[in-house]
C-alpha cells in the first residue's frame, strides 16, 4: 500500500492553493505533475553539465552524452525493447506518430487501406488523413459501442491483405478504455499489416512490455508520466526503422555529407536530427526511476480505488451520466449532467481550486457518436486520494444547484 501523504509531498504544486483553496487537481490525462525529483534534475542539468551532446570531446559534453544515453537505456529496459536504438526520442507522442505516417508516404500505394479506431485522440487521426491523402489511400475506422468499446468483430471483418497499417490508442484519453490491444496486433499481423499502439494515456498507469505485446511502433510522452514537457519516445521495430526514410534532414542524422550524396546514420540517430531536448531527455529518465520506485502495481490498485469511489459518488447525482462504461477502463471518469454545458461546470469548480478538462479532449468524433458537445473529464493519478474525490462531488452538486 502507498503512504499516500509521503508521495504527495514529493509534489510541491499540491501544496498551493487556487481561487483561495488547496488544489484538487483532476486534469491528469492532460499532464501529470512532477515530483521534486524531477524538477531538482532538470536544475542540476543546467548548474552542472549543460553542453551539446555526442559532438565535443570536452568533459562536460562527455558527461551530458551519457546522461542521455543512459536515459535511452532506462526507457528500453522499462519498455523491454529488444534493442537500444529501437528507442527514438522525440518530442512527443504527436512528433512519433508524424515521423512514422511521413515514412509510410514511400511505402503506400493507392488502393491500400491504413485503419484507426473511433477513440483516437486527433494526433491518432490527422497525421494518417494526411497520408492518405498523399498516397491516394483510404482511411478505415474501426467502430464503438455505446459502452465506448471498439467492435472487435468489425475490426476482424475490416482487416484484409489491403490494410497496410493499424493505428490505435492503447487507452482512450477522453473515457479510459483500456483497449484489448494484444488481439488487434496479433490479427493486424495475421494479415501483413503493421500496428501503431498510442500508448500516451496508457503509459501513466502500466509498463508496456514491447516485446510480449510485439507491436511494431509504440509512443508515449514524458508530460504524462511525471516527466517534463517536450520530450517523448518513438519505440519501433529494428526491421521498420531501418525501412522507413528519415523524418527530418540536418546534423547529427548523417554519416557523410556531399553536394552529391549524403549517407545517413545508423539507429536512433537517423530519426534524431539536430540538436535534441537534451535535459528533458535525460530527466525523462529520473521521472521513469520515481515512478518505477513507486511501482506500478501500486499505482494501479491506487488508482483503481479512486476510479471505483468517484464513480459510486457521482453517480449519487441525479441527471448526470457517464460516458465510457467499459468494464476494463482506467481512472478516467468524462461525465455530463442533464441540460447543463460542461464547460460551465468546470468554470464552477475551478472557483473552488479543482482543475478538470472539459470539452471534447481532441476527440470530437467520440462526441459526436454520443451526439453531445464535449464532457467534464475528471482523471486521477495515484498521487490524488478519496478526500479529494468527495470533495470534488459536493463542488459538482453546489455547480448543478446554480445551474439548473
Amino acid at each position: 500500500m502507498l503512504d499516500i501523504q509521503k508521495i504527495r509531498a514529493d509534489f510541491p504544486i499540491l501544496t498551493q492553493k487556487v481561487n483561495g483553496k488547496p488544489l484538487i487537481y483532476f486534469d491528469n490525462g492532460a499532464t501529470s505533475q512532477k515530483p521534486r525529483v524531477v524538477i531538482d534534475a532538470i536544475t542540476k542539468y543546467y548548474e552542472e553539465i549543460n553542453a551539446n551532446i555526442h559532438r565535443g570531446v570536452h568533459t562536460l559534453s562527455q558527461l551530458a552524452t551519457d546522461a542521455y544515453e543512459a536515459s535511452r537505456e532506462k526507457i528500453q529496459k522499462h519498455i523491454n525493447a529488444q534493442y537500444l536504438h529501437e528507442v527514438i526520442f522525440t518530442s512527443g507522442t504527436t512528433q512519433g506518430i508524424n515521423l512514422v505516417t511521413n515514412g509510410f508516404a514511400s511505402l503506400l500505394k493507392e488502393g491500400d487501406e491504413v485503419m484507426v479506431s473511433a477513440l483516437e485522440h486527433h494526433s491518432n487521426i490527422v497525421p494518417w488523413q494526411m497520408l492518405c491523402e498523399k498516397t491516394g489511400a483510404k482511411l478505415i475506422v474501426i467502430p464503438m459501442n455505446e459502452k465506448g468499446e471498439l467492435i472487435l468483430s468489425e475490426y476482424d471483418r475490416l482487416l484484409s491483405n489491403k490494410t497496410k497499417i493499424v493505428a490505435v490508442n492503447h487507452i482512450s484519453n477522453a473515457l479510459g478504455t483500456i483497449n484489448p490491444i494484444e488481439y488487434m496486433i496479433e490479427k493486424a499481423h495475421q494479415v501483413g499489416a503493421a500496428i501503431l499502439i498510442d500508448g500516451a494515456q496508457a503509459t501513466p498507469h502500466l509498463k508496456p512490455d514491447v516485446q510480449a505485446l510485439d507491436c511494431d511502433f509504440y509512443v508515449f510522452s514524458g508530460h504524462k508520466i511525471c516527466g517534463p514537457t517536450g520530450v517523448g519516445i518513438l519505440y519501433g521495430k529494428e526491421a521498420w526503422l531501418n525501412k522507413l526514410p528519415p523524418y527530418m534532414g540536418g546534423g547529427e542524422m548523417i554519416k557523410e555529407v556531399t553536394f552529391e550524396k549524403t549517407t545517413y546514420a545508423e539507429l536512433p540517430h537517423k530519426f534524431e536530427a539536430g540538436t535534441p531536448n537534451i535535459a528533458d531527455g535525460i530527466v525523462l529518465g529520473t521521472a521513469i526511476d520515481y515512478l518505477n520506485a513507486v511501482g506500478f502495481e501500486n499505482i494501479q490498485q491506487q488508482e483503481k480505488e479512486l476510479l471505483a469511489h468517484a464513480t459510486k459518488r457521482l453517480l449519487e447525482i441525479e441527471g448526470l451520466k457517464i460516458y465510457g462504461t467499459s468494464e476494463k477502463k482506467t481512472s478516467v471518469i468524462s461525465f455530463n449532467i442533464e441540460g447543463i454545458h460542461p464547460y460551465d461546470i468546470g468554470t464552477i469548480i475551478d472557483k473552488l481550486g479543482i482543475a478538470v478538462r472539459t470539452g471534447h479532449h481532441c476527440a470530437q468524433p467520440i462526441m459526436n457518436y454520443f451526439n453531445i458537445p464535449g464532457t467534464v473529464r475528471a482523471s486521477f493519478s495515484f498521487y490524488n486520494t478519496k478526500e479529494e474525490i468527495d470533495i470534488f462531488v459536493e463542488a459538482v452538486k453546489k455547480a448543478k444547484m446554480m445551474l439548473s
